[in-house]
């Protein structure tokens, strides 16, 4: 665990590092950026996971040429830079995500997000934390974070949206459930504001990416949250989906709000 948070903590310090008034920004065919940044990120936790852990398979957002699905038993799914479109507009709210899947479920989780100082970790099963990061990748304490109860009827609730990804059925889904605030986020920020108890929900009934999704995943599921897609079943991850796309899913941080 600790090596694999210092190697997300180092993919971080290099997308820091990047000069963003002067990186190269190119486009991917699906009509995506990648910038200097995000293959800075991707080369350094692919050369620390052959070098920690050389037996299993990665799939990467930038190397998603060389997959070869379906994935049995574990691998490791990774985006290294989460957020491109908040890093190029010069936000903080971009991430480093690695979770480790076994049998299509994410069961360990680590969001790094290297502008805000902050690493989120997660083991299903074994709770979730929040560390302190330095710019120069050195990691802080570890203090216990969980997801809260859903507030009672008649109380605000915080609905956790896409800065930058809005979709029409999102808010509708929000709209039909009386009493939300919105907070706007970037990138699997959304994810670690549920897991340490500072949203209740964030719904995305449009189609992602299962590098955007699944150490934020794994991450609330260890808080105690729960994640599901729009009818309440749970998630695969690393099968033979096309494009390793995920249509929907909903985050949860009170289980008992979910279908």
């Amino acid at each position: 665990m600790d090596a694999l948070t210092a190697l997300v903590a180092k993919a971080g310090t290099a997308v820091l590092s990047v000069k963003r008034d002067r990186m190269t920004i190119g486009g991917k065919a699906d009509g995506s950026p990648v910038t200097d940044a995000d293959l800075a990120s991707d080369r350094i936790i692919a050369e620390g996971l052959a070098r920690l852990c050389p037996d299993i398979p990665v799939l990467s957002e930038e190397r998603v040429h060389l997959a070869t699905p379906p994935y049995v038993g574990s691998f490791f799914l990774i985006d290294p830079l989460d957020g491109t479109k908040e890093f190029i507009a010069g936000r903080d709210e971009f991430t480093v995500n690695l979770a480790i899947v076994t049998d299509g479920v994410p069961l360990f989780g680590i969001v790094g997000a290297p502008a805000l100082g902050s690493i989120w970790r997660g083991l299903v099963g074994h709770g979730a934390q929040r560390l302190a990061v330095a710019p120069d990748s050195d990691v802080g304490g570890a203090e216990p974070i969980a997801t809260r109860p859903f507030p009672g009827r008649g109380c605000q609730w915080i609905a956790a949206v896409s800065r930058s990804h809005g979709d029409s059925r999102s808010n509708a889904f929000i709209d039909s459930r009386p009493g939300a605030v919105r907070k706007p986020l970037g990138s699997a920020v959304k994810f670690c504001r549920i897991a340490e108890g500072g949203a209740d929900i964030y719904p995305r009934l449009a189609p992602t990416s299962e590098w955007d999704v699944a150490a934020g995943h794994a991450l609330v599921a260890a808080a105690g949250g729960k994640i599901t897609d729009g009818r309440g079943a749970p998630l695969r991850f690393g099968e033979s989906r096309e494009g390793f796309l995920v249509p929907e899913f909903i985050a949860w941080g009170d289980p008992s709000a979910a279908p």
